[in-house]
């Protein structure tokens, strides 16, 4: 399986069929800056799924490397994937965890074959987060595309 790359929003999958909208979100409850807000403009349940998700982080499995599956329309879903960590650069580096990347990719892709879902997503975890995409198209290709789920990657114009 090739991984497709176009341009467009992410926001708006092109495909047929069920589909997940994957992005890289932080491990303080922050939602506010970068592709959120376009997740956010389309439909307000995955930010309010995401806060009530860190808020009660005592109770459930919320940090780096969780994965939260959000449903939006009958055939889309919104993963809410924690794969940074704070929201600044610092001491150590920019805020992306890869190996927590590496993890949702994981969760993400069981998911995806469980509701024979293609996968839709910006350049996760470079933006805000500040990683490198030639550390983070392999582990796409390692778990989604190894697995034979469609993914495409959308550059917005």
């Amino acid at each position: 399986m090739v991984l497709q790359v176009t341009k467009g929003d992410a926001t708006s999958p092109q495909a047929k069929g069920p589909k997940i909208i994957a992005h890289v979100c932080n491990d303080l409850g922050g939602w506010g800056k970068g592709f959120v807000l376009a997740v956010s403009k389309r439909w307000p349940e995955p930010e309010r799924a995401y806060r009530a998700w860190h808020r009660e982080r005592a109770r459930n499995d919320f940090g780096l490397g969780a994965v939260q599956l959000v449903q939006v329309r009958p055939d889309i879903w919104v993963a809410n994937m924690v794969g940074q960590r704070g929201t600044r650069t610092g001491s150590k580096g920019p805020p992306v965890r890869y190996e927590a990347i590496s993890q949702c990719l994981d969760t993400l892709t069981a998911h995806a074959v469980r509701l024979g879902a293609s996968v839709h997503m910006p350049r996760i975890g470079c933006g805000l987060a500040g990683g490198r995409w030639e550390l983070i198209e392999p582990l796409i290709a390692e778990t989604l595309l190894a697995q034979g789920v469609p993914t495409t990657v959308y550059d917005f114009d």
